[in-house]
């Protein structure tokens, strides 16, 4: 299914058994407790792909620090099942879609759509100016 930068590059394609659990069922796993950047390439070796997971694997911090997920998916491993979840909902992926991304949060809501390469900087604005990230602060 993709890449799970959590931040060390793992499969997303979480087996249980012999069987590789679907997006949603991962994203129901971490809802509540983490954060997810989810990201949509038609190829792995698209360049705004690429360019994408080169600046978030120098973020481990950041991410970390907001308990964030990256999960980096391609068209050519999504199965029918997960094409078709991301084509509903608050995704709205297209066949015209070559690039998107969604910043998913904890309640699993979309709070921010991307059609190009976003930086670390303005992910992290945008979760720092949630209400649920600023009570997490001050609790810290």
């Amino acid at each position: 299914m993709g890449v799970l930068l959590s931040m060390t590059l793992v499969g997303v394609t979480e087996n249980n058994g012999f069987q590789k659990k679907s997006l949603k069922t991962v994203l129901d796993e971490k809802r509540n407790d983490r954060r997810i950047l989810l990201v949509y390439g038609t190829d792995p070796a698209q360049p705004a792909f690429l360019q994408q997971q080169k600046i978030l694997q120098t973020e481990k911090a950041g991410l970390d620090e907001r308990d964030l997920d990256v999960i980096m998916l391609t068209a050519a491993e999504l199965p029918e099942s997960d094409r078709q979840f991301l084509a509903k909902n608050a995704f709205q992926l297209t066949p015209a879609d070559v690039f998107k991304g969604w910043l998913i949060g904890k309640d699993g809501g979309v709070k921010h759509t991307f059609k190009k390469t976003i930086k670390p900087g303005e992910v992290f604005r945008i979760i720092d100016s949630m209400p649920m990230r600023q009570a997490e602060t001050r609790r810290q």
